[in-house]
């Protein structure tokens, strides 16, 4: 009998505890986030490429799709239009220069994209901006190259974005795993007023990341480890309802696939995220090559009322689903 009675015990505990559980993470009962879906613009507005086979060092500029946009991936004219056409915030690459600078330009060498050679941080930013940034862009295997002549003198400086967009939010990669860019960016950084850091974030390398939440730990930072931290403490603690320090303050790229996993998802988990101080962006797929919602079929796969951060590398053609006004010139 007792063996009978402390067995009963057990199992309405444990029904107690899913029935907690459950409205604890039921996503329907979540409090609306402030705000409709947030579009982040990959570099910009940019010319897509096909993703098949695409590895590290693939030269992505000769697989281009036949342009339908005259802009270049991080250029000031690719953010002024992405911005134009309705994102929320615009992403961009940068390397240090051997001149104390910040180049903002997305490969490790010069020899893919530009009339340049070597790697990027190898030459000074007075070297760089006199570059063709459109010179090896080809959609029919070298037969034309539509931008070439047209990208010259286009690679901005760090400093000329931030001077360009002092009120856009930015999310700024750093694409080396060096700890000393960290710091170099933090100095950059540290110049900025806080409502003006407020508006950014950095994603990158553990190394450089480390070190630049070491010298500005009120800037929004991310990198595989900081993700994997908080990702794997959410799903330890967050069916308690319990956000980890982990996850907070930060930002958190999704890939769709793993999202479901997480306890809330979406609205309760965005809700959380939302308090503490937390963006949250879905990335296509498993997360590969940045990988985004780049058509408006795409759009099917978010869940209903969807209202997190979302990666694109189309923003002109998913913003007009969100009623997103263009002022975007073409």
């Amino acid at each position: 009998m007792k063996r009978k009675n402390a067995l009963k015990r057990s199992l309405i505990s444990l029904g107690l505890l899913l029935v907690f559980v459950y409205f604890n993470n039921a996503s329907w009962l979540a409090a609306p986030t402030s705000r409709g879906p947030l579009l982040l613009a990959h570099r910009g507005m940019s010319q897509t490429f096909d993703m098949a086979g695409v590895g590290n060092d693939t030269d992505t500029s000769k697989r281009i799709h036949p342009p339908e946009h005259p802009y270049l991936e991080n250029t000031i004219a690719s953010m002024e239009s992405a911005f134009a056409h309705g994102a929320d915030v615009v992403e961009f690459d940068i390397h240090p220069t051997t001149d104390g600078h910040f180049a903002v330009f997305h490969d490790w060498i010069l020899d893919y994209r530009t009339n340049g050679e070597g790697v990027t941080r190898e030459h000074s930013l007075s070297d760089l901006q006199k570059l063709d940034v459109g010179y090896g862009y080809t959609a029919d295997d070298g037969r034309t190259f539509p931008f070439r002549g047209k990208g010259i003198g286009l690679m901005p400086s760090l400093d000329q974005v931030l001077a360009k967009f002092p009120d856009k939010s930015l999310l700024i990669h750093i694409k080396s795993n060096d700890p000393e860019e960290g710091r170099k960016l933090a100095a950059v950084l540290k110049a900025l007023p806080q409502p003006r850091r407020a508006l950014l974030a950095v994603y990158g390398g553990d190394s450089p990341i480390q070190s630049l939440r070491g010298e500005l730990p009120d800037l929004r930072t991310m990198s595989k480890a900081t993700l994997k931290k908080g990702v794997l403490s959410y799903i330890a603690t967050g069916w308690t309802g319990y956000v980890p320090d982990s996850c907070r303050h930060t930002q958190i790229h999704i890939p769709e696939k793993y999202a479901p996993i997480l306890w809330g998802w979406p609205d309760r988990f965005l809700s959380r995220m939302e308090k503490v101080g937390t963006r949250v962006i879905l990335v296509g797929g498993e997360g590969e090559f940045s990988a985004g919602f780049d058509r408006v079929e795409d759009l099917k796969r978010l869940p209903e009322g969807y209202r997190g951060g979302i990666w694109t590398n189309r923003i002109d053609r998913i913003a007009p689903s969100f009623g997103r006004s263009s002022s975007a010139h073409q």
